[in-house]
């Protein structure tokens, strides 16, 4: 049965999201709890692929693990961007590589049981370098384009551990197949 959700009171605001206690009704059990749900600007991750079949990564420091990350670029996505716009910004910005046919491939949930937004996989094709990055103040980013299959190889060998660019790597998969025969991974 579905819970019926309360009004929610704000715990936290932060520059990259807030934290909200909301309550929450089970009309049949009469239960109510009070949940923490992360309100969050939905985010898009690029799955940029060049035009002799290799993809662009990024490898930047992340403050949530402590280390270093190679994953796919991405970022927030502003109030009301079009997703597919927000990804051709956030992979001209991040890495300086722009390209053709932006097309969505998903939209997920990174995580349903506490953080409300949603995370937009775009790809873009025949990606090129077409200009210098323009990085945000906090960010330095190593920038590295890679053979398709030797990605899928590191992402399955644990060397890509950010789940939302391996849900992007897991949609774009058939695709690639479908046009490189004989790709093995």
């Amino acid at each position: 049965m579905r819970w019926e959700r309360g009004e929610p009171k704000l715990l936290a605001h932060t520059r990259i999201l807030d934290l909200q206690s909301v309550p929450f009704h089970h009309p049949k059990r009469g239960v109510r709890r009070d949940f923490v749900i992360v309100d969050a600007p939905d985010w898009v991750n690029v799955i940029a692929h060049t035009a002799d079949d290799r993809l662009v990564l990024v490898n930047q420091f992340r403050y949530g693990i402590n280390a270093f990350s190679w994953e796919i670029p991405g970022g927030v996505i502003e109030h009301g961007e079009d997703p597919v716009l927000a990804g051709t910004r956030e992979l001209l910005e991040e890495t300086g590589y722009s390209g053709e046919s932006a097309r969505l491939l998903a939209s997920i949930h990174p995580n349903p049981a506490f953080i409300q937004n949603r995370c937009h996989l775009v790809l873009v094709e025949n990606c090129r370098l077409t200009a210098p990055p323009a990085w945000d103040p906090d960010e330095e980013i190593e920038v590295a384009t890679l053979p398709t299959a030797e990605v899928y190889a590191r992402a399955r060998a644990g060397g890509i551990t950010h789940s939302l660019a391996l849900s992007a790597l897991m949609c774009f998969e058939p695709l690639w197949r479908a046009r490189t025969p004989g790709s093995s991974v």
